[in-house]
């Protein structure tokens, strides 16, 4: 059986700085996801749709600090991209206003790699 090529994904960047137990990154990472399905839908229908029928690719990645997360904001905007940052609200392991992570897409693998295409998985 050959491996599914997907034409579309959903990136989450998160700051390794932060040091986050795994269910509080899966939480902070599901945060981004949903947020930017929502921005993409209302956005762009279309993409959204493809997205979503080809089976809701997500990748998450990591950045060392908040500067890079930021960084990587503007570059994703500049491209037109839709992004998400996410701040925790300081009820558990952070202070609140803390952010976390980034959500960047759905979109063209294409257009999302120029972004984070370096970055490593988390």
């Amino acid at each position: 059986m050959s491996p599914v090529q997907f034409a579309w994904k959903l990136v989450v960047v998160a700051r390794s700085d932060l040091r986050l137990s795994a269910g509080k990154t899966a939480v902070q990472v599901a945060h981004a996801a949903v947020s930017c399905a929502l921005a993409s839908k209302k956005r762009d229908p279309d993409t959204f749709r493809e997205w979503y029928d080809e089976g809701q690719r997500k990748v998450v990645v990591k950045v060392p600090n908040l500067r890079a997360l930021y960084e990587l904001k503007a570059q994703a905007e500049d491209l037109g991209l839709v992004t998400s940052l996410i701040q925790d609200a300081g009820l558990t392991e952070i202070p609140a206003g803390t952010v976390t992570v980034l959500g960047i897409g759905p979109a063209k693998e294409r257009d999302i790699d120029r972004v984070t295409g370096n970055l490593s998985l988390l």
